[in-house]
């Protein structure tokens, strides 16, 4: 009977599915671009993961989160793939978010009525392993609840959100990325890497993320989307579809 071979401590360190507690993770985590440079050096893999969770938290709606995402949401719809909103906070502009480069064609909202069926759809969406990304707004959401999410994007290769109020900081959470955004100094995204997989980032970022108006100013209800009350974007399908 043959016996393995010893392995060394340098062995087990030099593979790729291995990171140190005091260096961020790459080469094991599958990840997509953030489209900005100072951020992805501070993302382990250099960008978005993939198959995880992502949670978003910030006090205030339109203070940047969707463009911080629409560079990356926009690489997902140039391969083809579909991105879902589940309960977004507003109606949104569709204009603006065609004019960043979101094929709208490939872009779904789903508005359900109940917290319960907002959670439901994204853990639905993110299980089926079928989206390019999913991002959910949710207020009333608990670590049980959170870490479904979590398990239901390991699925696949998914871009998985969560957005939740600044608040909630305080919590626990299975999510392995945690970010909280508000307002920067001269019209600047301010962004503070809670949790990540690596050693605590101490710095806070502070990105030039150019900001359409991600929602539409009349704070028109959802289901307006789909009576077309909108201008007709250049060169794109009319609008997102939107299942009410």
């Amino acid at each position: 009977m043959l016996s393995a071979a010893p392995v060394s401590l340098a062995d087990v360190l030099a593979r790729p599915d291995v990171w140190r507690a005091n260096g961020l993770a790459s080469a094991a985590i599958p990840t997509l671009g953030s489209g900005f440079a100072a951020l992805d050096d501070e993302l382990p893999g250099g960008g978005w993961p993939r198959g995880t969770l992502t949670e978003i938290l910030s006090d205030q709606a339109g203070v940047g989160e969707c463009s911080l995402l629409m560079p990356a949401l926009a690489q997902l719809a140039d391969q083809g793939k579909f991105s879902l909103l589940v309960a977004p906070p507003q109606a949104l502009n569709a204009p603006a978010w065609a004019s960043s480069g979101i094929d709208l064609a490939r872009l779904i909202v789903v508005s359900p009525s109940r917290a319960s069926e907002s959670l439901w759809a994204a853990e639905q969406a993110l299980a089926s392993g079928a989206l390019g990304g999913v991002l959910c707004w949710t207020t009333r959401i608990d670590a049980r609840q959170v870490r479904r999410l979590e398990v239901a994007a390991g699925n696949g290769e998914t871009l998985a959100f969560v957005f939740r109020p600044a608040r909630a900081r305080a919590e626990s959470s299975p999510c392995a990325l945690r970010l909280l955004l508000s307002a920067g100094a001269r019209g600047t995204l301010a962004i503070d890497l809670l949790k990540r997989r690596g050693p605590p980032c101490a710095r806070t970022l502070n990105l030039a993320v150019a900001r359409p108006v991600e929602w539409r100013e009349d704070h028109a209800p959802q289901s307006a989307l789909a009576r077309g009350q909108f201008p007709a974007p250049a060169a794109r399908s009319q609008r997102p579809a939107v299942l009410a």
